[in-house]
């Protein structure tokens, strides 16, 4: 008897946290419901309430300080008190340094990202996507650029606004100096604190909204890139671009976001995989690079189900260079969006701990770390994290909150990771962690490159001055040029420091292109003259049987030197809702490409170069 349901086509349960499947709307109703009222209080205390208090009550306690207790200190230690304190600053120096700065950079951008990137990319895409139901589709691209321009102003202006008229709403019920007798009524400081809190973040709104407008509409605006067919006889490297396989650990298993409007399994894969095999076969590739969530979840069952696909093809993997993607390490819980950890919580470090090893076991003696504070690019990453292995195999066992607090360095430490090239003119690869951080799976998705990142970039490139590079990282980088089917696409994913990112990389555009994913769309563009690649993901937003595909890109070299993206090759992963019989398998379809296919073409590798 042929089953009423079938349990291999999933259910409703499948879409619980599917933004292709629910609105926004009711999954936030689904939210409300399910989340954990201890822990949202617990982590709106550490991570607003407290921090908020802090910042409100800091010129009352410095007034209070400096009225009363610095002059009986001062007099007590006259001619001692200022070496002293001097002391104590270059102790906290050396002793914090890098991880001192690495938190006040991290709390400065989840703030951004919590209260000014949503409002302001908020204001702007929903007047860009007023704007673009009134401008024809054959409309040149710098008029649309003008118009983008002028709703990045727009929206920054209305933040602007609206931030002044909370402002000016607090500002009767703030005070700004204190005095001893303040301390004895706690309540009341902590009230006056609160409101002098916001009455510093509007300010800041108001100011941070202009400057992410002008940033934003100053900066040229990005524009569809025109592809020309490769020159012949010109140094050229064939490069896949991959991202978002969401690899899941079950065999019908369905992923986040796409419930059952994604794909089962990970049939997908094993095509995609036999498909590079066959491609690699007929002409040689020279890298294939995966821009991030190559798992759904970040599951260790996730990985094994990658890395188990990735086995049987190792001409593949010595390819292949990864990085991860807020599905690999922000994901709190892929069955449950209103589930949160406390930022104390070590289940973020297990995820950060397991996508490092996995992505080492694939490419761990050929990259390397790259610091700013070097003159040379540091160990392959299995030498790094060589002695550590027995911490981190401790604390994948036990999940204490010690061993977390000891690893705390190791993930920000091992990027950005770098392929270099063989040859001093020859083509590198720079790996970036894009991912803010985050403790709720249902804000999991803002990116962040940190300016220690962007200054160890800067440094590996300088090491290899006549080399050319592909920048890779998750997140995009800029909004595309190009209307979208729904506003909830075009906010809450982005590189929070998009602009300021791109305004980095403007200087080095001769000799580098930016690759990333995150969207799930193919773009080919510029944003001024860098040149930016995204990739289409093979397994989102499609079932079983439709159709999906990736892009073998032709990177060369034109006439002034400059390296520069060729018209790429569109490779069809075809769908299929189950086995047939009389249809031939990926393997025969393989060996059947490669006798036909040709291999007049010479083959050149990275190493080669």
């Amino acid at each position: 008897m042929k089953s009423i349901i079938d349990p291999r086509n999933g259910d409703v349960e499948d879409d619980g946290s599917s933004t292709k499947r629910r609105t926004l709307l009711s999954l936030a109703g689904s939210l409300l419901s399910e989340i954990s009222l201890p822990k949202l209080l617990a982590a709106w205390a550490v991570l607003i309430v407290v921090p908020a208090i802090t910042l409100g009550a800091g010129p009352l306690l410095v007034s209070i300080w400096l009225g009363t207790v610095s002059a009986k200190t001062a007099a007590l230690y006259t001619g001692l008190f200022a070496p002293t304190l001097l002391i104590a600053l270059l102790l906290l120096a050396w002793f914090g340094g890098k991880p001192l700065w690495r938190l006040i950079e991290t709390n400065f951008w989840s703030l951004n990202a919590l209260a000014v990137q949503p409002a302001y990319a908020l204001a702007r895409e929903a007047l860009r996507q007023i704007a673009e139901l009134f401008i024809p589709t054959d409309t040149d691209q710098a008029k649309r650029g003008r118009v983008r321009a002028f709703s990045a102003a727009a929206a920054g202006l209305l933040i602007c606004v609206v931030s002044l008229l909370l402002f000016t709403l607090v500002w009767p019920q703030t005070r700004w100096t204190g005095s001893a007798s303040d301390l004895a009524s706690p309540i009341t400081l902590m009230r006056t604190a609160l409101f002098n809190s916001v009455a510093i973040i509007t300010a800041y709104l108001a100011a941070a909204g202009l400057i992410w407008a002008l940033a934003d509409s100053l900066m040229e605006q990005p524009r569809d890139a025109p592809m020309a067919p490769p020159a012949s006889g010109k140094r050229q490297w064939r490069v896949v671009h991959l991202s978002d396989i969401h690899t899941v650990g079950e065999r019908y298993g369905f992923r986040i976001e796409g419930g059952r409007s994604g794909p089962r399994g990970n049939q997908r894969l094993a095509q995609l995989l036999a498909e590079l095999d066959n491609i690699d076969a007929q002409r040689p590739l020279d890298a294939i690079i995966i821009t991030g969530d190559i798992t759904d979840a970040g599951r260790s069952a996730e990985w094994a189900e990658f890395l188990d696909a990735l086995a049987k093809y190792p001409r593949l993997a010595e390819l292949m260079t990864l990085l991860p993607g807020n599905h690999d390490i922000n994901v709190v819980d892929r069955a449950n969006p209103a589930r949160l950890d406390l930022p104390l919580s070590p289940k973020k470090r297990l995820r950060e701990m397991r996508a490092l090893c996995a992505i080492a076991s694939v490419q761990g003696g050929r990259v390397h770390i790259a610091q700013a504070s070097e003159e040379k690019l540091g160990p392959a990453l299995e030498q790094a994290l060589a002695p550590w292995s027995e911490r981190i195999a401790e604390f994948a066992d036990t999940g204490t909150l010690f061993e977390s607090w000891h690893l705390a360095d190791l993930w920000p430490q091992s990027f950005p990771m770098v392929l270099p090239p063989s040859t001093p003119d020859g083509l590198g690869i720079i790996l970036l962690d894009s991912n803010a951080e985050t403790h709720f799976s249902f804000t999991n998705a803002l990116g962040l490159v940190t300016t220690e990142q962007t200054r160890s970039t800067e440094k590996t490139m300088a090491l290899f001055p006549d080399a050319y590079w592909i920048v890779a990282l998750h997140h995009h980088v800029v909004e595309y040029p190009k209307a979208s089917k729904a506003l909830s696409e075009r906010i809450g994913t982005a590189l929070i420091n998009g602009s300021w990112f791109v305004r980095r990389m403007q200087r080095y555009s001769r000799k580098i292109i930016v690759m990333h994913g995150h969207r799930h769309i193919d773009w080919l563009g510029r944003c001024g003259d860098l040149q930016i690649v995204s990739a289409p993901s093979p397994v989102m937003d499609v079932t079983d049987e439709k159709d999906t595909y990736f892009y073998v890109h032709n990177l060369g070299l034109d006439a002034h030197g400059r390296l520069t993206l060729y018209a790429p090759e569109k490779i069809v992963l075809r769908g299929t809702v189950s086995p047939e019989p009389d249809r031939p398998s990926v393997a025969t379809l393989r060996e059947d490409r490669r006798s036909a296919g040709s291999m007049d073409t010479p083959r050149t590798t990275i190493a080669e170069l």
